[in-house]
């Protein structure tokens, strides 16, 4: 009962985070949750829990979701899934999680340096300045399929094309219900769902729940400024995280 109490606190307050911004939890809650429950069943159990709130908000949120850049931002990600979970069979991956991890920490320092000094926001992307940004997006997608945690490379071209928090958070959850569905769909597939898994991920669907009623609530009362430094600031903070672990 421990185990699954103490899972349920760090769901619980990672899915609020992600319910304010609309990416993080996965990434966050996986070291935890993972030590708690195993490896195996812990994986299995937040890709579930993390499908149901960005379902949630796709479905609640639905016309806020901006179709052209989710196209753009699923296309290019899809063109590098099955890179990154050739890959993860292939590769010994430690190496390219630090050296992403260390990119990501620069790039949001960097950011929330320009938000704390008040400097100006930079415009959206236009077709020649968002091919780099597109090779994020596409190393977003292998990042996804070795470690299933892109979301820190999307969010790079996200911010700069998604100035709305609320299209933000509505197209990055229809994004993240769609990978996960197909990381989901694998599962079944592979009859990886046992009864002990399945009880686990009902018993943790209460603490998702409470996290997005009260990331909802905070979501609404902070302005786009606020909103920027907590992205940014989640981006430093799953940086520190894949360092860490």
């Amino acid at each position: 009962m421990m185990p699954i109490l103490l899972s349920g606190l760090v769901v619980f307050i990672t899915h609020t985070l992600e319910a304010v911004t609309g990416f993080g939890c996965a990434v966050l809650a996986m070291p935890f949750v993972t030590a708690l429950l195993g490896l195996r069943i812990g994986v299995m159990v937040i890709t579930v829990l993390a499908w149901i709130l960005a379902l949630y908000f796709a479905v609640v949120k639905f016309r806020e979701i901006d179709w052209k850049q989710y196209s753009i931002i699923t296309g290019f990600m899809l063109a590098g899934l099955p890179i990154g979970m050739y890959l993860f069979r292939k590769i010994d991956s430690s190496s390219l999680k630090m050296v992403l991890a260390i990119f990501i920490l620069a790039v949001s320092a960097y950011q929330l340096y320009r938000l704390g000094m008040n400097r100006a926001t930079k415009a959206p992307l236009k077709a020649k300045g968002a091919l780099p940004y597109y090779l994020f997006l596409i190393a977003g997608g292998i990042i996804h399929g070795l470690f299933s945690s892109g979301g820190p490379l999307v969010v790079l071209y996200a911010s700069r094309q998604l100035r709305d928090k609320g299209r933000f958070r509505a197209t990055l959850c229809l994004l993240w219900t769609t990978l996960n569905t197909i990381i989901i769909a694998t599962y079944l597939i592979e009859g990886s769902f046992t009864a002990p898994i399945v009880q686990t991920t009902a018993s943790l669907v209460p603490f998702v729940l409470a996290g997005i009623v009260v990331g909802e609530k905070i979501h609404d009362k902070v302005d786009e400024r606020t909103f920027s430094m907590t992205v940014f600031g989640m981006l430093f903070l799953t940086a520190i995280f894949m360092l860490i672990f």
